[in-house]
């Protein structure tokens, strides 16, 4: 296994400070990696209990990856994770706790992208923007999203 990276806790990995843990109390809800973001070695920032695993594999030059595949094994995971890229453009990105109240926001340039573990997400665009989504699937269209206004008022179906 790979080890695990505890940005959270403030540890300074070295280039790894270009991630941010964003937490709901101690758990950990979204990180932010920005476009610039390395390290030396293979190194994971989400846990090795995590539902969706994220981090850098390193190789040198003239190193490879056997060729391999992945067995079949059934997993259980309850909830959705995502992780998306901006390809192009200039966005904001509202974390919220699983109570719908904000917890952070940030701003995103081309490169930069955002792990989605937990809580909530919105998006609002600066400038024209594309956004690289990969989420767990099948998707299950509309039934498996909580839609909320975060100011409270009434949103329309």
């Amino acid at each position: 296994m790979m080890p695990h990276m505890d940005i959270a806790e403030g540890k300074d990995r070295g280039s790894m400070s270009a991630i941010e843990s964003i937490c709901q109390g101690q758990t950990p809800i979204a990180y932010i990696v920005r476009a610039g973001a390395t390290d030396a070695t293979t190194s994971f920032f989400t846990g090795d209990d995590a539902t969706f695993q994220a981090g850098f594999v390193v190789y040198p030059a003239g190193g490879s990856v056997v060729p391999h595949i992945h067995l079949p094994v059934v997993r259980t995971i309850v909830g959705t994770s995502e992780l998306l890229v901006v390809r192009s453009g200039r966005c904001i990105v509202d974390i919220y706790g699983d109570n719908q109240a904000l917890v952070a926001s940030r701003e995103l340039a081309t490169g930069d992208l955002v792990v989605s573990v937990g809580g909530g997400h919105g998006f609002r665009m600066l400038e024209d923007t594309v956004l690289f989504e990969v989420k767990q699937g099948p998707y299950g269209g509309a039934a498996e999203k909580e839609r909320f206004d975060p100011t409270g008022a009434p949103r329309p179906q």
